[in-house]
């Protein structure tokens, strides 16, 4: 039994996933933050190159089999764009990030990202498709969508999380039940 979480920070690009991953390991500092980009690069996960998109392709099943003994252990905080690839039973919370549109729109716009990737980013968020597969893929009372607009969105949305995770640790301690 894990005695400790494991949450995935979900959104397009864009919504804060990193800054709201970062945040919670720092108000959690018993939980690790793991970016999974920076997961795949670390541990040579690529499988290939998007020359359209300029972004890396992941080796999804590469990716889950490294990765699964850190979840079996729990505590992990998980940042990426994907959420429906990991496993269900190892799962504890599915955190989908929103943002308007308007300042995905400013936001996107800054990365320069090619025009093709900023209208699928853009679509995907008006289309809620992270949101439906979320939902899809996680029993839909682990799945919720928080809004991440600016600073006091932030702080708000990691305090309900980390008031989350406290409850799962008191309702999932063997020495209580």
């Amino acid at each position: 039994m894990r005695k400790l979480p494991n949450i995935i920070v979900t959104g397009t690009p864009g919504t804060g996933k990193s800054t709201h991953g970062e945040r919670l390991a720092e108000l959690m500092p018993k939980m690790t933050y793991v970016s999974i980009n920076e997961y795949i690069k670390d541990h040579s996960l690529q499988d290939g190159f998007d020359e359209e998109l300029q972004s890396t392709i992941a080796d999804e099943d590469k990716l889950i089999d490294l990765i699964t003994p850190d979840l079996e252990i729990g505590g992990r905080i998980l940042d990426w764009h994907v959420c429906d690839i990991f496993p269900e039973s190892l799962i504890d919370l599915v955190v989908v990030l929103r943002t308007s549109t308007t300042l995905l729109f400013d936001r996107l716009k800054g990365r320069n990202y090619p025009q093709k990737k900023f209208d699928d980013n853009m679509d995907s968020e008006i289309m809620e498709i992270i949101l439906s597969d979320a939902r899809e893929s996680y029993d839909p009372q682990i799945v919720i969508e928080l809004y991440s607009n600016d600073k006091d969105d932030l702080e708000s949305n990691c305090q309900r999380i980390e008031s989350w995770t406290k409850q799962w640790i008191i309702d999932n301690d063997e020495d209580t039940q």
